[in-house]
């Protein structure tokens, strides 16, 4: 009897995924179906189905596709899977002995700069090198951080998962994907008696110089990377992430012992303001960019230090995360997500940016439906990720108990009077003054609401309204 009924292939945008899964369909009794999980389509871009499984049918029932796959595939079948994909299957993979997991990692910074290039680009796959478009990136820190800190965390989850269950799997490094006895390897681990003598030549290398080539400001990135201060960044299962998910967004005054954790889609802009006003500095020179260490020798260092976060009424919040990054089309939003949104759970959203004929009325009923997503994503009823400008802030705060706890807990309709206080317990007389409106989209926001659009946001952010005995916006 077969050991395994399916495979999954755990792995990330541009780790060399591609080639592997080329690689295991050039074997007799294998048949690997693409990003079957992938929010943005099913597969492989510009398909509409798996095995006669649809995209629609998938998003109402993931685990039917699994079965498809299980019963249909010619072979053993399977799929690729990244860490933003449906996260509704995931626990039943993990749980099921009988599915093969294949763990695929690659140097991190290298992924980064691969993933970078691709973007600019617009080149995901080579399979002629005539074709071949290079280019010199921008190393950003901040960007490159929240990438790494993302593997890290969904890596850690597979290595605690497969241990506490008494699983192994098969671990490949980008580099062992040129090794065809490798590949061998792995079929005989998937059970499979045939066997390869050469490597799936359609799929080129993309991007073969040296990092210092591609990056434009290498320097830059190499002192980065060295405070980072990790060891052995491409063997992801072989080491615990030295920060939390969230450390490098705190923020801490730059001379007084204060410091501020951000809740995404809140006043941060207002409160990082009001941090660079208390010690007569720009808002450049707050300190930022912490990490575990770096974190706690500033503990060290400002004895009597204060830690606050800035709570958000949640229908104001999630009017902010829809103002920010879902409606509009330019830098910094979610283009994709917002793709879905129009397409899957029809959010009356223009095709494009919001011209003048967009309405008030065209903009409640976008934002009401996108509440109504809301509720589904936060009950993790889509495929679509929990995005931290919309997580629950409970959820939010209960991250930052991992590593720092606020002392302090401010609503955002009490800043100006909570933040003198707090002012006040480290000694500073005279705080700076707040301006009189903190949320930018407010009056729009009043312009739409009602009662409907409250209790959307309540139906959606319950747990919130409960926790922090949030009442009606109004």
């Amino acid at each position: 009897m077969a050991e395994f009924d399916y495979f999954v292939i755990f792995a990330e945008m541009r780790t060399g995924s591609n080639f592997l899964e080329s690689n295991l369909n050039s074997f007799d009794g294998i048949q690997c179906h693409g990003e079957a999980f992938n929010p943005a389509f099913i597969g492989y871009p510009n398909k509409d189905n798996i095995l006669g499984y649809t995209q629609d049918q998938r998003e109402k029932n993931p685990e039917k596709l699994i079965q498809v796959i299980t019963s249909n595939s010619k072979g053993l079948g399977g799929f690729r899977y990244f860490n933003d994909h449906d996260p509704r299957v995931l626990d039943s993979i993990l749980s099921n002995r009988r599915c093969a997991k294949i763990i695929l990692t690659r140097n991190p910074i290298e992924s980064y700069v691969s993933w970078k290039i691709a973007k600019a680009t617009g080149q995901w796959k080579l399979t002629n090198v005539k074709h071949a478009r290079s280019g010199v990136v921008q190393f950003e820190s901040a960007e490159f951080e929240s990438h790494l800190d993302r593997l890290q965390e969904f890596q850690v989850l597979l290595l605690n998962r497969l241990q506490r269950s008494g699983q192994t799997a098969f671990y490949v490094a980008y580099e062992d994907l040129q090794d065809v006895e490798v590949m061998n390897g792995l079929a005989a681990f998937l059970g499979i008696e045939a066997r390869i003598g050469a490597l799936d030549a359609k799929l080129k290398k993309q991007n073969p110089e040296p990092l210092e080539d591609k990056v434009e400001n290498f320097d830059a990135m190499e002192r980065a990377l060295a405070r980072l201060d990790r060891f052995n960044l491409s063997r992801t299962p072989n080491f615990e992430p030295r920060r939390g998910p969230v450390v490098p967004s705190y923020v801490a005054a730059k001379e007084s012992p204060l410091l501020y954790l951000p809740i995404r889609s809140g006043p941060e802009d207002v409160v990082l303001d009001w941090l660079a006003a208390l010690d007569s500095v720009a808002r450049d020179d707050l300190i930022q960019g912490f990490n575990q260490k770096t974190l706690r020798q500033w503990k060290r260092q400002n004895k009597g230090h204060r830690s606050f976060a800035v709570v958000r009424h949640p229908l104001a919040r999630a009017h902010a995360a829809f103002c920010d990054l879902i409606l509009p089309t330019g830098k910094g939003t979610y283009p994709e997500i917002r793709e879905n949104l129009r397409k899957t759970f029809k959010v009356p959203l223009p095709k494009s940016a919001p011209a003048d004929d967009f309405t008030k009325s065209d903009h409640r009923a976008a934002f009401l439906a996108f509440l109504t997503f809301l509720k589904s994503n936060l009950s993790a009823q889509t495929s679509i990720r929990v995005d931290p400008h919309w997580a629950t802030q409970s959820t939010v705060l209960q991250g930052f108990g991992d590593f720092a706890l606020p002392d302090m807990i401010i609503r955002e309709n009490r800043m100006r009077v909570d933040l003198a206080y707090l002012a006040m317990t480290i000694g500073r007389d005279g705080a700076p003054d707040l301006p009189r409106q903190t949320d930018p989209h407010a009056d729009l926001l009043a312009s739409i609401y009602d009662d409907e659009v409250e209790k959307a946001a309540a139906d959606a952010y319950q747990r919130d309204y409960i926790a922090f005995g949030f009442d009606s916006w109004r």
